[in-house]
């Protein structure tokens, strides 16, 4: 536990850091903080955070800079944000895919640094369904979802279907399952696909397996904008190691795609800071993200990916009005 004056010493410290990229001496903190200390005091207080893990020397400078573990403590219990000193940007209410485009945008725009957004999860249900003969066991499996999206697969069938078949199997499909989640289709049938002509039941399995894909096979995609942003950031810029493997993170997607689902698991403003957790996998990055929703439903994640030595207040202000205005344009849209 720290007191009140090493509270105030770490905080002055962060900030200070924050805003100049540079060490923080004794003197600076000082009159960052507003205290009347004696050097010699600062300079037990910054030890003792030194010791705690909250601070480190990053060589042989007298100063000081936050660990992963100091900047932690700062966001949890020191950092004040003023939510009303953004101004909230429109996102216009177009379709999905041009709402999260847009959002990446915003995010990386008014961060100066990298906005990520997960496209909306969905759920494979099916409005309407056809098949069509190509040839011998071989058929194509027109899909079209509740929104109009229309998705076309080719099966190949053991045995061979007429077509006054394929019409019986997909009038069923259609007038008992409609509206139906595919994973739900699949768990009916099986009590259900007995009553049915054994051909034509597996023709339906076969169209559910390959429809669960060809609905599924959009969704959890990440859009990326602003890397270069990070080319203007002197913790990469000094470093090409560091900013070889930041935009290698965004290359391969997959663990930005695992942290922004962990981070919809969870209402509200997240911080994931660089060195925590294999998610954020080195330490001169963190990631601040927040779910959106569609009608009351949380759908997907997005954030802003910058240095460690960001200013957390004010990204935490980006992405909390930039979810909002997500969701009012995916909930509103006709």
């Amino acid at each position: 536990m720290l007191d009140d004056r090493a509270k105030l010493l770490l905080k002055a410290l962060v900030e200070r850091y924050i805003a100049d990229g540079q060490p923080v001496g004794s003197r600076t903190l000082s009159r960052a903080s507003g205290l009347e200390l004696s050097p010699a005091t600062i300079r037990n207080v910054m030890a003792d955070l030194e010791e705690l893990g909250l601070i480190a020397s990053p060589h042989t400078s007298a100063g000081r800079i936050p660990t992963a573990r100091g900047y932690r403590l700062f966001v949890d219990t020191m950092l004040t944000v003023q939510r009303d000193e953004l101004p909230a940007m429109l996102i216009m209410p177009e379709q999905p895919q041009k709402v999260i485009a847009n959002a990446a945008n915003l995010l990386s725009n008014l961060s100066q640094f990298v906005g990520v957004v997960m496209s909306p999860r969905r759920q494979s249900v099916f409005r309407h369904i056809e098949f069509l003969r190509l040839s011998e066991k071989r058929l194509l499996v027109i899909i079209v979802s509740p929104d109009g999206d229309v998705q076309n697969r080719v099966i190949f069938t053991q045995a061979d279907y007429s077509q006054s078949q394929l019409v019986e199997a997909a009038n069923f499909l259609n007038a008992n399952y409609s509206g139906l989640a595919m994973e739900q289709v699949r768990e009916r049938l099986q009590s259900e696909v007995e009553a049915l002509q054994s051909e034509i039941g597996a023709l339906m399995q076969a169209a559910v397996n390959v429809g669960t894909e060809a609905l599924s096979d959009t969704a959890d995609s990440v859009v990326i904008s602003g890397e270069r942003n990070l080319l203007s950031v002197s913790d990469f810029s000094s470093d090409m190691g560091n900013l070889r493997r930041a935009f290698d993170l965004f290359e391969q997607k997959t663990q930005i795609l695992r942290l922004l689902e962990n981070s919809s698991k969870a209402e509200g403003v997240r911080i994931f800071i660089g060195g925590e957790s294999q998610v954020v996998p080195f330490e001169e990055l963190s990631v601040v993200s927040a779910p959106y929703e569609v009608d009351g439903q949380i759908v997907g994640t997005l954030g802003v990916i910058g240095p460690t030595r960001m200013p957390y207040d004010k990204m935490i202000q980006i992405v909390d009005i930039t979810s909002k205005l997500v969701s009012n344009a995916l909930s509103h849209r006709s």
